[in-house]
C-alpha cells in the first residue's frame, strides 16, 4: 500500500513525540524525571541548584495542567490519547530507553488503550545502541515485544521507527545492520523497518546515501538550532530525499524553553509569540509536501516543546511559563487545525497523482 492509496489515511498524517518516563509518588512511589537535575555544559561544575525535588518544584519551564503525573496510571492514559486524537494526531511515537527502563512498564497498557480508540503507536529509539549488534538487538526486542499488536503503525508494510542520534554511529556499522548484503542485515526478516534517522549537520547526505537508512526527520523544535531543524533549508532537504527515494519528516514545535535544567542554553529558547511560532512551522512543513509532519512534542516538558495543557503556576520566586493570553488547550487545538490543513494538501496531492 503505498502513500497515496485510497486505504491508506494512516499512512500519511501527523506524528507525535510521546514521553512516558513520568512518575509519581501516589502511583509510583518515586518522582521519576519531574525531578529532574540541572545538567552541566560539557565539563564546567555546576553553579547553583543541583536539581528539583518534583510535586510543585520540577524541571520545566511550564507545568502541566495534569499536574505531576505518572505514566503508569491508567486514567491519565486515557486522558491522553484523548487529547492526542482531538489533536488530530495519526501515529504517537513512544520514546524507547529499552526494556529495563522505567517508562517502558507503560507501554503494552498504552498501546491496548490506542488501539481501542483507532490510535497507532511506533517508537523513537533512543541512544542505548553503541553497534550494530546492539542496534539489531534493539530491533528485536520491539519486534518480539510489539511487532504482532494491533496498534503498532506500519508504513508500507513494514513498522517505521525513528532512530535518534544516529549519526553518532559510522556508516560502516549502519551497513551491518540495514544493507541487504549486511553481516547482521534485517532486510528481508520479520522484524525488518523503516529506520528515519535524524538528521542534524550540513553535509550528511553521503550518511543518508549508504548508511541504509529510508529516510530522516529533523526532531529539533528549535528553528536555526541545527542545520535540519533551520526551516529555510527543508526545501532542499525534501528535494534531496525524493531525488534519493527517502521519507523526509520535518519536526514542528510550538517553542523551546529548557533553561530550568540547562541554564547555560538561553540562546535556544524561542517564545511561543501566541502561537505565531508553531503557525510558521507548520505553514513551513506543509510548503515541502512530505508524507508526515512530527510534532515535537506532546509531553517533552524539560524543553517547554510540549502542546500538553499547561496552566499559570508559581512556586517560590519561580513564575512558571504559561500559554497566555492563550486558552490552556490551545496548542492541542490548533495542532488539530493543521493536522487538517495539512490532511487537505495531502488530498489535494493525491488527485494530482
Amino acid at each position: 500500500m503505498t502513500a497515496g492509496s485510497a486505504a491508506g489515511s494512516q499512512q500519511r498524517g501527523l506524528h507525535i513525540f510521546y514521553y512516558s518516563w513520568y512518575g509519581n509518588l501516589k502511583v509510583d512511589g518515586q518522582w521519576a524525571h519531574w525531578d529532574h537535575q540541572v545538567l552541566p555544559y560539557g565539563d564546567q561544575p555546576i553553579v547553583g541548584r543541583k536539581g528539583y525535588p518534583g510535586g510543585d518544584d520540577i524541571g520545566a519551564n511550564f507545568y502541566p495542567e495534569l499536574g505531576t503525573y505518572s505514566a503508569n496510571d491508567e486514567a491519565l492514559m486515557d486522558t491522553h490519547l484523548a487529547m492526542m486524537k482531538q489533536a488530530g494526531v495519526s501515529v504517537i511515537i513512544l520514546s524507547w530507553w529499552g526494556d529495563s527502563d522505567f517508562g517502558t512498564s507503560s507501554v503494552p497498557v498504552f498501546m491496548d488503550k490506542a488501539a481501542k480508540i483507532g490510535l497507532k503507536v511506533n517508537f523513537h529509539i533512543e541512544p542505548i545502541y553503541h553497534s550494530a549488534a546492539e542496534f539489531l538487538q534493539v530491533v528485536k526486542q520491539l519486534d518480539q515485544r510489539f511487532g504482532q499488536h494491533p496498534a503498532l503503525y506500519h508504513y508500507q508494510g513494514k513498522p517505521l521507527y525513528y532512530v535518534y542520534d544516529s549519526y553518532k554511529m559510522p556508516i560502516s556499522e549502519w551497513q551491518k545492520v540495514l544493507l541487504p548484503k549486511g553481516e547482521l542485515t534485517v532486510r528481508g526478516k520479520t522484524y525488518d523497518a523503516n529506520f528515519i534517522g535524524l538528521w542534524v549537520d550540513e553535509g550528511e547526505e553521503s550518511f543518508f546515501l549508504n548508511s541504509g537508512m529510508d529516510g530522516f526527520y529533523t526532531y529539533f523544535a528549535v528553528d536555526g538550532f541545527v542545520y535540519g531543524s533551520t526551516t529555510k533549508n527543508w526545501p532542499y532537504l525534501a528535494k534531496w530525499a525524493k531525488q534519493h527515494n527517502k521519507l523526509f519528516i520535518p519536526s514542528v514545535g510550538p517553542g523551546y524553553a529548557d533553561d530550568r535544567i540547562r541554564p547555560w542554553n538561553k540562546k535556544n529558547f524561542r517564545a511561543r509569540e501566541a502561537g505565531k511560532y508553531y503557525d510558521t512551522m507548520f505553514k513551513k512543513a506543509i510548503a515541502v509536501a512530505p508524507t508526515f509532519i512530527g510534532v515535537t512534542s506532546f509531553n517533552e516538558w524539560h524543553e517547554g516543546t510540549q502542546i500538553e495543557p499547561a496552566i499559570e503556576k508559581q512556586v517560590g520566586d519561580y513564575k512558571y511559563l504559561d500559554y497566555g493570553p492563550l486558552a490552556a488547550d490551545y496548542y492541542l487545538k490548533r495542532t488539530h487545525y493543521w493536522s487538517e490543513r495539512f490532511q487537505q494538501s495531502l488530498n489535494i496531492r493525491s488527485v494530482k497523482d
